[in-house]
C-alpha cells in the first residue's frame, strides 16, 4: 500500500463515504440501522448551511477512510468538536490511516481553539478502543446516551 493522503471531502466522495457508513454499519451489528442516503449526505454536508465536515483518506487515489464531525456546544465548556466517526476500511487497517486522520482533527480543534473534542465508542469494540487510547483520551464511564429516533419524535405529542 502507498502513503495515506487526507483531504476535505467533496460532494462526489459521497458514495465511497456511505460505502463505509454502511461497512461500519455491520461491524456495529446495526446494518438495519443505516438509513442515511448518499443524496442525504451530499445536501447536509455540501448545502449552504452544512451539517457536518468530512475528510476523507485515500491510498493510491481510493478512499479508505473517512472522519465525520460537526462542531457543537457545550453549556459548561463552549465550542466543541463532536467526532461522529471515523472508519477506516477493513483492508487498509492497521496501516496508520485512523492515526493520520485523527491527529487531523486534532490539528482543527486546536486551531480553532475548541475546549473540547469528544466522541463515543461501543464498549465492546476493543480494538477502536485501544487505538483510542493511544492517544490518551478519558474513557467516561458515567454518561448514559440518550436518543429520540425519528419515529419517536414524530409520535411524540405535547
Amino acid at each position: 500500500m502507498g502513503n495515506v493522503h487526507i483531504r476535505p471531502a467533496v460532494a462526489s466522495d459521497m458514495l465511497a463515504v456511505h460505502s463505509l457508513i454502511h461497512e461500519l454499519a455491520i461491524y456495529e451489528r446495526a446494518p438495519e440501522e443505516h438509513s442515511c442516503t448518499v443524496d442525504q449526505l451530499v445536501i447536509d454536508g455540501f448545502s449552504e448551511n452544512p451539517a457536518f465536515d468530512c475528510w476523507v483518506a485515500e491510498i493510491n487515489d481510493i478512499v479508505v477512510g473517512m472522519m465525520l464531525y460537526y462542531v457543537k456546544y457545550s453549556t459548561w465548556k463552549g465550542k466543541c468538536i463532536y467526532l461522529d466517526d471515523i472508519i477506516v476500511t477493513e483492508s487498509a487497517r492497521g496501516k496508520g490511516v485512523g492515526r493520520v486522520l485523527l491527529n487531523q482533527l486534532i490539528r482543527i480543534a486546536r486551531a480553532r481553539k475548541m475546549h473540547r473534542l469528544e466522541w463515543q465508542v461501543l464498549n465492546w469494540n476493543e480494538p477502536a478502543i485501544h487505538f483510542y487510547e493511544k492517544f490518551g483520551v478519558d474513557l467516561d464511564p458515567d454518561w448514559i446516551n440518550c436518543r429520540l429516533t425519528f419515529a419517536q419524535l414524530q409520535a411524540y405529542a405535547d
